[in-house]
């Protein structure tokens, strides 16, 4: 049975961990004074970092009986942040062991101080899955009880994630120093500092163990700056001066090193023999284990995050409807990237839709299926339908992913097993906006010279429940709101009220949402002032500020449904071209006109509406009150008609359909100047 228990206490004495036979031993739980240990971080801060205090043991010679039994608490700085971190609070990992135990087992003082160490690596390396941390943590387990000096060097690959080559030399090895430690009074000035690059180190006979993964121990440093062949002024990047004994273990996991630590002793005065080797062998075999975890993760994190940002829309846009900028963040405390996104996805006559989700989960997988979903809305999209309508398309592509997942017929594609949406439409024209929401919260509007508010939409269900309807609500934007579409991530926290987040998101867009002010520097607010300092969710975020077209862009007419009225609808086209002083694209904009009008009232019946917009653009739609979608045909030589959306098609630069709710309207678009 293992005798030792172990607490992590913070400054104040406050449990920040402990182990189940800790806890039975001292009556203390996470986030509580533990009142047995209380003056331990100061003693050990002070004095030696060993000390024996009786602690109430469970056990006796009955069942319920107690007896107090002393104990050897050796205590362990641990590193609360990475490194750099000058003001980190630190934490302090107490073992206890019963004295009779330690006595029978550590023997002298160095072996008490070795089994202390081997305890806490075990305890506190691997907890991190960033590799300087760790690194850090390594240095700070090592300094001051068993080294003077402890630095970490790690290989330049391993840093950014990736795997490093199999090298069988030593002057192949590329390091960079990732941590370091030193105990006070210790000449480290000139030993190479925390980020930059070792210089190469020739292949030398010292040097050959630890390319073979084997610790290399110095008993004699004036024999090794001897053998390490560089040259004096690189030496004293290696060798730090009064140095009188050295250990040196690569980091060596799956046959690869993944970089070295050096541990120097200059006060301390019993030089360093094989059992201290032994033992910082088996302290690096561990860390190694953790650094290529925490490597793994890395390259994972950074490949999620890459496809993540190569798959959202640029940041900033500049559309005739809306100013626009987009934000994602991934989550913190090792959660990393997940599927929130947003979009802004140009639409036909001007208009712009504005989109953001949130796919369940974390990772690649997760990234992949919000992939798979955001080019799902941009097709849908593309057949300009209603908000309501397209997450009812959306909704049934989910349940399909969904099927497909779980009758195993798509092991290759990721599945989305659950998602929310919001799909927005705005248009600069009639200064109105359609949403609708999937299980998504509703969007927040500042008008201009007001207060925001969240606008009260009917929810519907999250993507992937399917049989329930999505509800559009239409609300009108004045020009100069900005409207703000969040994921959930940015308004939850755990234990707490959305509602609560919604209002801390209210109140900082009415501070920071200036008119003036860039959406990007919003945005960037906003996330600070909303988000905890470690979000557990990652966050999507989208800012729109809304424009719209003045009377003198648009021009709009209703014909009755008399075919003697085209020529009219023609007369009424180039005069406006002509105020526009647009008149080198009154052929094409007549022709397409006349033939657009002229099918609308030979095909529909009913008020025949003609409106031109000028932007970047030239627009010209007709609208019925028929909803047969219009369909291109390429015209037989004996044909007499069925020709004329074939040359609406061939003079404009774009065309197409939308339905609305009266009918439907027939769109085209060219290209000004």
């Amino acid at each position: 049975m293992n005798e030792t228990a172990a607490v992590v206490l913070d400054d104040a004495g406050v449990v920040v961990a402990i182990s189940e036979r800790a806890a039975l031993l001292l009556e203390c739980s996470p986030g509580q004074i533990c009142a047995p240990l209380l003056d331990l971080p100061a003693r050990a801060a002070a004095e030696a970092p060993t000390v024996v205090l009786p602690v109430t043991t469970p056990g006796g010679a009955h069942a319920g009986q107690e007896a107090r039994v002393p104990q050897v608490c050796t205590v362990v700085r641990l590193a609360a942040r990475t490194s750099g971190a000058s003001d980190a609070a630190p934490h302090w990992l107490v073992l206890l062991t019963p004295v009779e135990t330690a006595t029978a087992t550590a023997g002298p003082d160095s072996e008490r101080r070795r089994t202390g160490l081997a305890h806490a690596a075990a305890a506190s390396i691997g907890v991190s899955l960033d590799v300087t941390d760790m690194a850090q943590v390594l240095v700070n387990l090592l300094v001051p009880d068993f080294a003077d000096l402890a630095t970490v060097d790690l290989a330049e690959p391993v840093l950014v994630g990736d795997e490093p080559p199999h090298l069988h030399a030593s002057d192949d090895v590329r390091l960079r120093r990732a941590a370091s430690a030193q105990s006070p009074g210790i000449s480290a000035e000139d030993l190479l500092p925390v980020g930059e690059a070792l210089p190469p180190v020739p292949d030398t006979e010292v040097m050959r163990p630890l390319m073979a993964g084997r610790p290399v121990l110095v008993s004699d440093v004036a024999e090794l700056r001897a053998e390490l062949g560089v040259d004096p002024e690189t030496l004293r990047l290696f060798v730090p001066t009064g140095a009188h004994s050295s250990v040196a273990v690569p980091l060596y996991a799956r046959g690869l090193i993944l970089g070295c630590v050096t541990v120097w002793r200059s006060q301390l005065p019993s030089a360093y023999d094989e059992a201290d080797a032994a033992l910082l062998q088996d302290v690096a075999s561990r860390a190694a284990l953790g650094v290529d975890n925490a490597r793994r993760y890395t390259k994972e994190h950074r490949s999620a995050l890459a496809l993540q940002r190569s798959l959202l829309p640029h940041s900033v846009l500049n559309t005739a409807a809306a100013d626009t900028a987009g934000v994602y963040q991934p989550a913190g405390g090792g959660v990393g990237v997940g599927g929130d996104w947003f979009d802004v996805i140009p639409l036909p006559s001007l208009r712009v839709a504005f989109v953001v989700g949130d796919v369940v989960g974390h990772g690649l997988e997760a990234t992949a299926a919000m992939a798979r979903l955001r080019t799902a809305v941009q097709t849908l999209a593309d057949l300009d339908l209603d908000p309501g309508e397209l997450l009812t398309h959306l909704d049934d592509l989910v349940l399909g992913f969904s099927s497909e997942h779980m009758a195993g017929a798509s092991r290759a594609e990721p599945a989305v097993l659950g998602a929310t949406c919001l799909y927005a439409v705005y248009d600069p024209v009639t200064k109105q906006c359609a949403a609708a929401t999937a299980g998504h919260p509703p969007p927040a509007l500042l008008p201009p010279g007001e207060e925001p508010y969240f606008l009260g939409m009917t929810p519907g269900p999250p993507l992937g429940v399917g049989g329930m309807p999505f509800e559009v609500t239409e609300f009108g934007v004045q020009p100069g709101s900005t409207l703000a579409l969040y994921t959930d991530g940015l308004v939850e926290r755990r234990g707490g009220d959305i509602d609560q987040g919604m209002e801390r998101l209210r109140i900082s867009l009415a501070g920071a949402a200036g008119p003036n002010r860039p959406l990007g520097e919003i945005s960037q607010t906003l996330c600070d002032e909303v988000l905890p300092h470690e979000a557990a969710d990652d966050v999507a975020l989208l800012l729109a500020r809304t424009r719209a077209l003045t009377s003198d862009q648009v021009a709009e007419w209703e014909l009755e449904p008399d075919l003697s009225l085209v020529a009219h609808a023609r007369e009424l086209v180039l005069g406006r071209l002509s105020d526009w002083q647009l008149e080198d694209m009154g052929f094409v904009t007549e022709l397409v006109a006349s033939e657009l009008v002229t099918n609308a009232i030979r095909y529909a019946g009913g008020p025949v509406g003609l409106r031109l917009i000028r932007d970047r653009l030239l627009v010209c739609e007709v609208s019925d009150t028929s909803s047969t979608q219009p369909r291109l045909r390429r015209a037989r030589d004996t044909d007499e008609g069925g020709r004329g959306l074939f040359l609406v098609a061939q003079l404009t630069d774009r065309w197409g359909s939308r339905f609305t709710s009266t009918g439907k309207t027939i769109w085209t678009e060219q290209a000004i100047g």
